[in-house]
């Protein structure tokens, strides 16, 4: 991979520094299985400073502290390291300090935030030194997550469209209507998404795929314009019952909402589960019957859809330090 404008070989000073903050994401929407994707205001920031030694120490505060790796083997480390290594530049020691919010294996893109922070930080670090298009970010983070539908969002913000060429990964952002209003139900267990993904089916009949074809028409349509269709737009037959037995809690309140006329569907892999509400009244409906939900106890985040994505701020260099 190359790109205009790089410089082999460039260093980079000690102690230049910068801030990287990334979206949480949920994924398919229902229908739009590896393809749709929606980011979330929900938040892990990341600072990343050169250092004069080499190597890698991260500190991680919040969400996975005590549990992910906080050396080079850290998720984030990869993806910095990747991008490097991708534009053949020297690899500097650095200082991480990763403050999470996003829940870890719940279907809200953790491991697609942790890549994004990891390429938009290289970005940053590598500012002046090489030049990161978006094009390349999508196709960076898709390299290591190996599907766009979380990256996309993550890295671009609003409600995203992603699919695949010969040239590589494909976006298109679209603004979502003022008026749908997210809700987050998370439980306390989580899903692996490779066991999520294992579960599909090879094929499907094909009535399910033209059926999936109409509901995926409809929800770009309720999503951007006319949120009342989000009942029926958010229909599928691809994914969702193929994976119920694995999360019979998460089908459970699924068929509860939906009962009552509220758009739930899995978010991403599971087990965390979307309602895309029409209004902000629907979403405390939502929040009420989730919090009465009889079994395991569901936590509600009432989040808005985030519209900027992926961000990283390059501080000056203080010199005297």
């Amino acid at each position: 991979m190359s790109a205009a404008g790089t410089e082999p070989n460039a260093a980079i000073a000690p102690r230049r520094s910068v801030t990287v903050r990334v979206p949480a994401t949920t994924a398919n929407l229902g229908p739009g299985f590896d393809t749709l994707g929606l980011a979330l205001s929900l938040y892990d920031e990341l600072v990343v400073t050169v250092r004069d030694q080499p190597g890698v120490a991260v500190e991680v505060i919040g969400v996975g502290a005590g549990i992910v790796p906080t050396d080079e083997t850290s998720l984030v480390a990869k993806a910095i390291a990747y991008t490097f290594a991708a534009y053949s530049q020297p690899m500097p020691g650095l200082d991480i300090v990763a403050r999470n919010s996003i829940p870890h294996g719940r279907g809200l893109g953790s491991s697609g935030a942790a890549i994004v922070s990891g390429i938009m930080a290289a970005k940053g670090l590598l500012d002046g030194i090489v030049d990161l298009d978006s094009s390349a970010l999508l196709a960076l983070a898709t390299a290591l997550e190996g599907h766009p539908d979380n990256v996309a969002p993550a890295l671009f913000g609003g409600l995203t469209i992603a699919w695949t060429t010969d040239a590589g990964p494909q976006h298109k952002k679209l603004i979502v209507h003022r008026g749908v209003s997210p809700l987050i139900a998370v439980p306390e267990g989580t899903m692996s998404t490779e066991l999520a993904r294992s579960l599909r089916p090879t094929s499907v009949p094909h009535e399910d795929a033209i059926f999936n074809v109409s509901r995926s028409a409809l929800l770009i349509a309720a999503l951007i314009q006319s949120p009342e269709l989000l009942l029926a737009a958010t229909e599928d037959k691809l994914h969702q019952s193929y994976r119920a037995a694995a999360m019979p809690e998460t089908e459970s309140l699924i068929l509860e909402l939906r009962a009552r006329g509220l758009p739930a569907v899995v978010s991403g892999a599971g087990p965390s589960i979307l309602v895309l509400c029409s209004d902000p009244a629907q979403r405390l409906l939502a929040a009420e019957l989730v919090a009465a939900h009889v079994g395991t106890p569901w936590q509600s985040l009432l989040l808005a859809v985030d519209f900027k994505g992926a961000t990283v701020t390059l501080h000056p260099v203080d010199n005297a330090a």
